[in-house]
């Protein structure tokens, strides 16, 4: 046998095999090991979409690894129809607009992160979260006024501390 026949019998057995697990919704080595870096992360996905079903926060981890693995048309479609669903949390707001500003897309981040705000006026950690970035992006008096509300609502909270403290230091907050 050829060896050109040989890779392609092999790429037809991983698509075949990633499909039935992908109907099982069940990750098995074949899936991805020894298989090219891509035609690994592509067979994971097929994956992951069955696996994330009808569960929002999960169908928003699928677009987020979408969105900023260049299939953003993709991943965007997923996360609006999220976002368009009929009932809509400040938890979903708040996962999309931190994939937009992972990618690098305060514009598109930040009304987002304002409507969560808005949505949840006694979260501190959303406040501290929020308030990091607009730190970071440069509207220091904005983020003054978010870390001060956090810590008015829960003073002693070492992670909006430590969230604050980063921002002041450069640093993306993290959980």
């Amino acid at each position: 046998m050829k060896p050109t026949r040989n890779i392609a019998i092999c790429a037809l057995l991983t698509t075949a095999i990633a499909a039935y697990a992908a109907k099982k919704n069940a990750v098995t080595p074949e899936v991805y090991k020894a298989q090219d870096p891509k035609r690994a992360a592509e067979s994971l996905l097929t994956l992951a979409r069955a696996q994330a079903a009808d569960g929002t926060w999960e169908r928003i981890a699928v677009g987020r690894l979408l969105y900023l693995t260049g299939k953003k048309t993709e991943g965007q479609a997923i996360l609006d129809e999220v976002l368009a669903g009929k009932k809509v949390e400040a938890s979903d707001w708040i996962r999309v607009a931190r994939v937009y500003e992972e990618a690098k897309e305060w514009d598109k981040a930040k009304p987002l992160f304002d409507k969560v705000i808005a949505m949840a006026p006694k979260d501190e950690d959303w406040h501290a979260e929020i308030g990091a970035y607009y730190l970071l992006h440069g509207d220091r008096a904005k983020a003054e006024e978010l870390f001060a509300r956090s810590f008015e609502l829960d003073p002693e909270n070492l992670y909006n501390t430590l969230r604050a403290a980063g921002a002041y230091s450069g640093l993306e907050p993290r959980e």
